[in-house]
This record gives structure tokens, sequence and C-alpha cells, in this order.
């Protein structure tokens, strides 16, 4: 028998599911089952046999409009899609990054799922398109229904400032809200999907309207989540030498079978501990030392890094605190909780704590995520992490970067961690035949040994260009010989080094970006795509300002048009960021 279509109007897999049942069927199978849905339709009293349908009404376009840095945003907007389909909309997914502003006037139904990043920033790829909604020649928005889902971060004072900010934006320019804005903090799941139901509800047109056909969209359906799995480490060790003020941990992890399916450019979510010994200092403080089972539970799954004015609202309310009360009244909270953790809110502000107290006042321990700097066409079987050891001290009191550290101090070779692939299809090798610029200093550099042991594997006719830098090149050279390696045999044409403290004066990557300004320029006239990974705070934008400069001399452009030409590199998607 002929196999079911793609066209039918079933998703993919209830297809798959039909021609598993029917193609094997018998002829008289067959026909039983034809007659037997015939029969059901005449009892239902709707047989479209033998009364012709009227024709289905033309679905409503609805715009989902997504601001993702990690992809949580981009994965809810097609969970969504997926829902207005099923109820009389035909939506389009655009990403930020992709948007003309000027094209948002003649939209009937906006929604818009937008992430706030770092202090208060959109995502890397919706910087242009952010600012420019934010400008003076966006259009009016009179007659455009909207609603906005914010995601954020509690631990940062501009919690889902972005959503928040192109909410009010929307409503300014006349458009108007028919679903109001849900703010989502790192556990979003259950309110992002409560939100998501809501506004289909609100978009979708009326039930008569739409009549009883659905909608289906035949295209690939959303990926599936990736799985935690465990991995066994097989590598740990420190790259900078003894000397060295830092530690850079290169950790190879095997796994049961085959490695996660990864790409160059993905990451992995890594699962970490507390340290006991910062948790058992936390209970001690509450008053709650005792506690066995608190303690596993803390150690395991509570994050008590974090403190935000969230934070301190719920002790507020859970223990009625008089002074972090005042604290809150007087405005004073947002800088008191900067560079403080959870001790230093129960030992400055003791009272009598239970251990729901505690519980309440924490969030659950999320995962980090590392770009993956190995390339499965050489490690078939295991994955690469390059991770930089966090301490620093504030307030008078040592802190620890709590994954880095899990790693750096905890963890040795034969040791377990659990990890999920975090897939990240916006920072991807080009073609085999485009050249690369890659700019990663630091820990930013781990996806670019993935990259070049891809194109070395693939055997890519493009050439490579590297950035990277630190402090010192005695000291914190990391993978110093494998570039060297991929310098001789050609896996890598240029190598640009800056260690900052190797001279009296700094020197930093983006010095060396206008250093080489003019074959930089000329190898991007020429189609390279040029890819930065590391620092968000600094050196990401340090970088962008040096190409800008860069253009504005090599190509003699006014410092507008300069931006305009590197701002046309983010548009065609030959400027990619990975920063954190």
């Amino acid at each position: 028998m002929t196999a079911i279509p793609k066209t039918a109007p079933f998703e993919d897999e209830e297809i798959e599911l039909l021609n598993r049942v029917v193609g094997p069927a018998t002829p008289l199978q067959r026909a039983w089952l034809a007659g037997f849905l015939a029969g059901v339709e005449a009892t239902e009293g709707h047989s479209s046999a033998l009364v012709p349908a009227a024709p289905p009404a033309a679905a409503e376009p609805l715009t989902i409009l997504f601001a993702s840095e990690s992809g949580n945003s981009e994965r809810l907007a097609a969970d969504l899609a997926k829902i207005a389909r099923k109820n009389g909309l035909k939506p389009s997914i655009v990403d930020m990054s992709d948007l003309d502003v000027a094209t948002l006037g003649k939209t009937k139904r906006l929604v818009v799922i937008a992430a706030t990043w770092g202090e208060g920033d959109p995502p890397a790829r919706a910087v242009r398109a952010y600012g420019e909604l934010m400008g003076d020649a966006v259009p009016k928005l009179d007659g455009v229904e909207f609603g906005v889902l914010a995601l954020g971060d509690t631990a940062y004072a501009d919690f889902c400032g972005v959503g928040k900010k192109i909410d009010a934006r929307l409503e300014a320019l006349g458009a108007k809200r028919v679903v109001d804005r849900v703010d989502c903090d790192l556990d979003f799941e259950a309110p992002a999907g409560d939100w998501i139901g809501r506004a289909v509800k609100a978009l979708a047109p009326p039930e008569a309207e739409r009549g009883t056909v659905i909608a289906v969209d035949f295209g690939k359906p959303a990926g599936a989540k990736s799985e935690i799995v465990e991995a066994e480490i097989v590598e740990h060790v420190d790259l900078n030498s003894s000397r060295s003020d830092k530690e850079t941990v290169h950790l190879a992890l095997s796994f049961e079978g085959a490695a996660p399916a990864y790409e160059p450019g993905d990451s992995l979510d890594l699962y970490p501990e507390n340290d006991p010994a910062e948790v058992d200092a936390l209970l001690k403080a509450a008053g709650l030392a005792g506690d066995e089972k608190l303690r596993a539970e803390f150690i395991a799954s509570r994050d008590i890094a974090t403190l935000s004015l969230k934070s301190l609202e719920t002790y507020a309310e859970q223990t009625g605190h008089y002074y972090v009360k005042k604290l809150i009244a007087d405005g004073e909270a947002r800088a008191w909780i900067e560079g403080r953790q959870l001790i230093d809110l129960v030992t400055m502000f003791p009272i009598a704590l239970t251990a729901e107290h505690l519980r309440a006042v924490t969030r659950t321990l999320a995962p980090r995520a590392y770009s993956i700097a190995s390339s499965r066409r050489e490690f078939e079987d295991e994955a690469h992490l390059l991770i930089s050891a966090v301490r620093y001290t504030s307030h008078g009191r040592d802190r620890k970067g709590v994954a880095s550290t899990y790693i750096a101090e905890r963890m040795k070779k034969g040791g377990r961690v659990r990890v999920k692939l975090k897939p990240n299809k916006h920072f991807r090798l080009p073609a085999a035949d485009k050249d690369v610029i890659m700019v990663g200093p630091g820990t930013g550099v781990a996806p670019f040994r993935a990259f070049v042991q891809e194109r070395r594997a693939t055997e890519a006719k493009g050439r490579n260009w590297l950035f990277f830098g630190d402090r010192q090149f005695t000291h914190d050279f990391l993978y110093q010989l494998e570039w060297q390696d991929a310098l001789k045999d050609g896996g890598l044409s240029h190598l640009d080094l800056a260690f900052s403290r190797d001279q009296p004066e700094k020197i930093y990557v983006q010095d060396r970006i206008w250093e080489r300004r003019r074959d930089l320029v000329a190898w991007l006239d020429g189609g390279a795509f040029f890819y930065v990974c590391g620092d968000a705070k600094a050196m990401a934008k340090d970088v962008r300002a040096a190409l800008v400069r860069a253009y504005t001399d090599v190509k003699s452009l006014a410092p507008d048009a300069a931006e305009q030409a590197v701002a046309a590199l983010e548009r065609e998607h030959r400027y990619l960021t990975d920063t954190y």
C-alpha cells in the first residue's frame, strides 16, 4: 500500500503510527476499517462523504518574535507556535536578530518572548533590533494586539528588564495589550506554559470563525529536549603553570556508548553540587546544623550562592525580621545584596529559622553551561570542557564559583558528573570553503578548539585565524602546543596572541585586532565569518568597537557608516557571538 503522505492532516508522529497500522494490513482489513470510519461519521451526523464540507476559514496570522541568548526563548516560541496552529492561527517565528522593525506596523497579532541578559541587556543577537525598537524610526502600532513573555534571573537587579521595556514600548506605540506580561525566573517552565495557553486563547479568532478544521504545520517538529546523562572524568588537567594565579581545568568526559550528538559550537550543562563545608557553615549560622536531611538536600540541589531582592523579600515575609523589612522599605536592599550571598543574610540578620524558612529563600541549584572544546570527529566518545576556577573576596569573606570549584577542587580523574547537551545552532561553522576568524581570550577559546579540530577532520578549504589572549605567555597559554601544531599542519593560517601582563602596558585581543585591521577587513570583504566567545561585560563590547574602528580606518568611513558595516555582518549572520 502507498504510504500516507506527509501532507495528510496529521502530526508527523501520527502519520508514522498510521503507516505502521495501515501499511501491512490486508485488503479485507483495510476495507473493514474504511467501512467502520464511514459508519462513525454517519452516526455522528457529519459524514463528509454525504455532506459537502464548508471551506475552512483561512488561519489568522500571528507573529512570534523572540530574543534569546541560551535558547529558552526560542524553544518557547516553537511551543507557542505549535499550540497556535491548532487554534486557528498561522504563526511566523522571527528571531529578533532578523527583525526589520519597519514591518511591525503591518502585523495584526504579535507575541514577544524576550530574555534579559546580564545586567539588563538584550541578548547579543537582539541588540540591533532592540535599539531600533527603542529609537525614533519605529512605526506606530495602532491596531496591533500583543502580549509579552519575559525571561530573566532574579539574581540580577534589572530582573526581566528587556521584556518589561519591550512591553511598555509596544503600548506606547499604540499596540493593544491583550494578555498581561509575565516575568519568569530560572524555573520558567510552569509559568511560561500557563502564559502561552492564555496568550493563544486571547489572540485566537472566535471558535465560530475558525470552525472545526485545525491548521497543521508540516515543517520540522520542535527538537526533543536533551536528557541528563552521567559521564566519567577521564582527564582532569590544570592547563596553567604552577606559578599562575589562575586555575583552568581541561576536563575530558567519557560516556557509556556514544557521546551526546553535539556539534562544534554547542555547550554542555554541568550539574554541580555545593561545597559541603559552605553548606555546613550556612546551616550552623541558621541554627540547623543537626538536620542531616536538609544538609544533603542543600548540597545537592539548593542554590546557596545567589542572593536576590526576591530572597530578601521572602526572608522578611517568612520571619518578620524588622531590620530586613526596613532595609527593603528604605530602598537600600539592591545595593546591600551586591557581592553578598545567603550566608551574609543569615549571619547579619539572625533570627530563629526553620528548614522551611531556609528552603523558601533559596531556589533550585541550576546547571552551568560550558562550551564544548572538542569535535566528535576527533574524540568520538568524549566531550571536553574548559573550566576556570572562580575565587574572589567580597565584604570580607572568601567566595568561590559553585560549579568551577566543584570541578577544580572536588572532582578528580575517575569521578562522575551529570551533564546535558545544550545545542547552539546560532554559533555554527560556515561552509567548508569559507574563512573563519575566531576571537576567544581565556576560556573563550574552548569552542574554537572544537572548530579547528572539525575543520581539520573534514579537510575544510577555508582558512582559520585565531586571536587568543590571557595574562602571561609562560603561565597561561591554554592549549599552547595544540595551537602551535595547528600552525604547522595548516589547521590555523594565523595565530595572534595578546598576553596582558607580559609588558608594562596592557595588551588585549582588541589591540591585536586593530594592529591586523587591514588583513582582517580584507578577509571579511572576502566573505569570512567572525566569531567572538568569552566575557560579555567588557571583552565582547571592546572587540566589536575595535572592528568598527578598523572599518573606519581601512575603508575611510564615517563612524556611522562603519557601524552599519559591522551591523551588516550581524544581519548576514557572519558576526556571531557566544558570550557569558
